[in-house]
């Protein structure tokens, strides 16, 4: 038996994930980005809610999170500016994302 030619798992391989992202939208299924999201959201919004402890909570996750991008290759000042760009639109408590139609 010969070895497939990388084209063809290629396209074989495009073919399953296709299969695969259409039985995940049949189940409604949320993917880790959609989770991750909504974690951030509820974590940033509830903290801005209390006070001082949820300042100190912010800070603390800002530092944490930018140190783990920075261990990945990410430059610290753009980590820590995306992450306070994140905080102040998730800050105000409203429900920052939109009906995924293709759920509907």
């Amino acid at each position: 038996m010969t070895r497939k030619s990388k084209k063809q798992r290629n396209a074989e391989q495009a073919v399953r994930q296709r299969l695969v992202r259409e039985a995940a939208r049949e189940k409604r299924r949320p993917t880790r980005d959609d989770i991750a999201r909504m974690f951030f959201w509820k974590v940033i919004s509830d903290a801005h809610c209390n006070g001082e402890n949820g300042r100190t909570l912010i800070s603390k996750l800002a530092d944490k999170i930018v140190d783990g991008l920075e261990r990945q290759g990410f430059d610290a000042q753009e980590g820590y500016d995306v992450y306070d760009q994140l905080v102040r639109k998730y800050s105000n408590g409203v429900f920052p994302f939109r009906i995924k139609r293709h759920l509907k």
